[in-house]
């Protein structure tokens, strides 16, 4: 697959023990810095996040477009929303809105599905360990190189990007 049009980055924010979320919610308490710059760097590109992630965002969709990854086909009454039913169809629908960068925002399926082709990950490591019922897919640090990081209250935000040569 050519994923090469379209740069693909996870977004997460993850616990030490690599959970991201529990019942739905983030496993702690609302880290508003977080969820701000989170907010600003997806506007104005596709979000590429699962059925159930997109349900919970209802109230405040994320980017300026989402693209659904669902087993079924289904109309999601949401003028932005569009429904793929796997990577390559996402990545195709990213293309077809002119976008150039797509950010992955899960749950944890989606972000499995797509870790072997994202090009950059910006993970948001909370400090601490939080019982979870989704996790962060492992990932091998060889493969990645650290471009950037960010010590915040509560948080530390690491950009990173695949490593030249790595699959």
């Amino acid at each position: 697959m050519d994923t090469t049009d379209v740069e693909l980055v996870s977004v997460a924010a993850v616990g030490e023990n690599g959970a991201v979320g529990r019942d739905g919610e983030l496993p702690w308490p609302s880290i508003p810095a977080d969820r701000r710059q989170y907010r600003e760097r997806v506007a104005d590109d596709p979000a590429i996040l699962g059925r159930r992630t997109f349900e919970s965002m209802l109230e405040n969709l994320p980017g300026a477009a989402q693209i659904v990854l669902s087993r079924s086909d289904r109309d999601y009454d949401v003028d932005t929303a569009f429904h793929a039913s796997g990577v390559e169809e996402a990545v195709e629908t990213a293309a077809s809105l002119g976008a150039d960068r797509a950010y992955v925002l899960g749950g944890g399926g989606i972000y499995e599905l797509f870790q072997p082709v994202v090009d950059r990950m910006l993970l948001s490591r909370v400090h601490g360990e939080y019982d979870g019922d989704v996790y962060f897919p492992e990932w091998d640090r060889d493969d990645w190189e650290l471009l950037k990081e960010e010590e915040h209250d509560r948080f530390t935000l690491r950009e990173w990007i695949r490593a030249e040569g790595a699959t």
